[in-house]
């Protein structure tokens, strides 16, 4: 990879420099002077390139900025009445979308079938919103009742849309954050949507801050500080309402935070239990005796153990990813991220429990059982994507299964009660950091993935540069959630078909300052152009069923209803419709930018309709969203999507459709 330093010595001294500067993880980013409301460009310092940010060591943040919101854990008291039980039963109403998901369990289906798979080419656009922001637009809106919540990247605004009164704005809820936060956060200014429950609705800001806002009237119930952007924590997942608590992880894991999982009173904004991702017993909520992995104890300090003296604290492991709820079993489902940091020689061991599968009890976030997918990452396989929960035969046996596909490419089905390894399979062939899993259940590594030397950038050392490791670091798929349709008892998938090179240096530890050690650049596997696939995966016997490429990465998260049809959007800003048992593309259409929200379907008036946000941004679209233009920018990502500009622009916008 081309440097632009004179010299090796002089590049590694500018790396070890960079630790102690605050710098954007991404680089050049519009900064908005809040005292003026004027939008400036700045620049500010790729990781491991030449630039600085000027004047940004502002402590404007850190005086507006409450404390940490810390407290001990408490289960709730028995017999305690949930405050929001009908929250299930609203779900089950498919005329509405009350959950990021559409349901507890993620599947991302919807039983609606006006629009079917022989009619659905006649879609039209029945009507537009600009949301006013120029940014990545992740995640959907949520449809209750007459009413719709539209959500935003930072600023963070929220839009109320009465669906009786032409789409009329109700309220619109703005909140006023410190700009300093937006190079804080890895990966553009994303959010991922809304939740509600208990007569509110829940907004986890990019400050890290948790609102909760009255649905009527957008006015300010209560408001939490989750955790502190001046020590690296941001906000970007959904919120999740389970019971009376309300759910939110945390991103910081490229400067060294120690991330959880948390949930708070639902009523007050109370905290009622933090869980760590790694750390001692008693901070990340496991029962040495009673917690398993694949079926026997954690043992004692099964976290600390697998680190080098207190690095767990600055371990990483963020959660900023997507959550399920199981009521039969009363357990919840997330993952969580990458270790910190991203040079794995600088952190010896197994560095449990970043890139875990968590199932906890949602009163008292005691872990039942834990599997960790990647130990010792050396790629940065974030394992925060979603967990899918479907009831299937396997083996001619009834389970409770759990999907999830994870960022190393690996496709896992797990029996959700017991955390049993059932299935873990490439969902791209491409892959070949692992030759797979040990599935050998009396085999000293059961469960392990075997590393291939030639992608380990482990044993290559620092300050070499491994190549053609795939997938990239951006993952087979990142957040972008798949769908689960009952109906065909497939999974459909939005994927990266990408690879990666990768140089891990030392990087030194700062509160605030990144601290990630690695420089990374992006391309398609060789022999292939397209960067993207979006596939139909067989849970049960961890096979492709039907795959059609796309010339990006598919970032925007699917939807399966039972008229048959499959949606999703592309990078250069498409909409697709596509047969759900044989993957024929149906109908497409350009909407005013790329989309990489998700796909989302409800019932107003009679008339089905089906929405999405688009507004081209994200990881793989930083380069267009944030203005950049050195490949290595964008950890990687600037160069590898450097073509989508012609496709496609900025914007911000919600394309609503039916039929006519």
């Amino acid at each position: 990879m081309k440097q632009p330093f004179a010299n090796e010595a002089e590049q590694k001294i500018h790396r070890v420099s960079l630790s102690s500067k605050r710098v954007s993880l991404l680089g050049k980013f519009p900064v908005i002077e809040a005292a003026t409301g004027v939008v400036e460009e700045k620049e500010m310092g790729r990781l491991g390139g030449t630039l600085e940010l000027d004047n940004w060591e502002d402590n404007t943040m850190r005086k507006v900025l409450l404390a940490t919101f810390l407290g001990s854990v408490a289960a709730l008291a028995a017999g305690g009445v949930s405050a929001n039980e009908e929250l299930n039963k609203m779900s089950q109403n498919a005329k509405d979308w009350v959950m990021p998901a559409g349901d507890y369990a993620n599947t991302r289906y919807s039983k609606l079938n006006q629009i079917n798979a022989s009619n659905v080419g006649k879609l039209q656009v029945a009507w537009t919103f600009s949301t006013g922001v120029l940014r990545g637009h992740e995640g959907g809106p949520l449809i209750i009742g007459n009413m719709m919540y539209v959500h935003t990247p930072f600023p963070n605004k929220v839009y109320a849309l009465d669906l009786s009164q032409e789409n009329k704005i109700v309220w619109k809820y703005e909140p006023k954050q410190d700009p300093n936060v937006i190079p804080v956060m890895c990966c553009d200014t994303v959010n991922r949507g809304l939740s509600y429950g208990d007569g509110k609705v829940f907004l986890h800001q990019a400050d890290d801050k948790l609102v909760a806002l009255d649905a009527k009237t957008g006015n300010l119930a209560w408001s939490v500080n989750n955790g502190d952007p001046a020590k690296g924590q941001t906000g970007t997942s959904a919120p999740f309402v389970i019971k009376d608590k309300v759910l939110v992880g945390t991103s910081g894991g490229e400067f060294g935070v120690q991330c959880s999982m948390t949930a708070y009173d639902i009523k007050s904004g109370k905290q009622v239990w933090k869980a760590y991702s790694e750390g001692p017993d008693d901070q990340i909520l496991v029962d040495p005796e009673k917690t398993t992995a694949l079926g026997k104890p954690v043992g004692k300090d099964s976290s600390t153990k697998t680190w080098e003296g207190d690095q767990w604290k600055i371990g990483g492991g963020c959660t900023w990813g997507w959550v399920a709820y199981d009521p039969s079993l009363d357990l919840v489902y997330y993952g969580s991220g990458n270790p910190s940091t991203w040079n794995p020689k600088q952190r010896p061991g197994d560095n449990k429990w970043s890139m875990t599968i968590f199932a906890r009890n949602p009163d008292t976030g005691l872990a039942k059982w834990v599997y960790q997918m990647t130990p010792h990452d050396e790629w940065d396989y974030d394992g925060v994507n979603e967990m899918i929960l479907s009831d299937q035969q396997v083996g001619g046996a009834a389970r409770k299964l759990l999907t999830h596909f994870d960022r190393n490419g690996l496709g896992y089905t797990l029996d959700r009660a017991s955390g049993e390894l059932l299935v873990a399979e490439k969902y791209d062939p491409k892959v070949n950091w692992t030759s797979g899993v040990d599935m050998d259940k009396n085999s000293a590594t059961y469960g392990r993935p075997k590393v291939l030397d030639t992608a380990s950038t482990d044993k290559a050392g620092e300050d070499h540069n491994v190549k053609g490791i795939c997938p990239a670091a951006l993952g087979t798929k990142d957040e972008q959630p798949a769908a689960y349709s009952p109906d065909t008892q497939l999974f459909y998938v939005p994927t990266n078909h990408v690879c990666m090179d990768y140089e891990p240096f030392k990087v030194s530890y700062t509160a605030g300052q990144p601290y990630v050690g690695a420089t990374l650049s992006m391309y398609p596997p060789q022999g292939d152009t397209n960067m993207g696939n979006f596939i139909a995966w067989d849970g049960k016997t961890g096979k492709i069923v039907w795959s059609n490429k796309e010339q990006f990465s598919v970032w925007s998260g699917a939807l399966a209803t039972a008229g048959g049809v499959v949606f999703y959007g592309t990078l250069e800003g498409y909409l697709k419709a596509v047969d759900a048992k044989t993957g024929k593309e149906l109908y497409k259409f350009k909407t005013p930018s790329g989309i990489i929200g998700n796909v989302t379907t409800y019932e107003h008036g009679g008339k089905q309709y089906v929405a999405v946000l688009s507004g081209v941004g994200g990881w793989a679209g930083i380069g267009l969203a944030a203005g950049l233009t050195d490949p290595t920018a964008g950890l990687g990502a600037v160069g590898g999507y450097a073509a989508l500009s012609n496709y496609t622009a900025l914007g911000g916008a919600l394309t609503v459709f039916a039929l006519p």
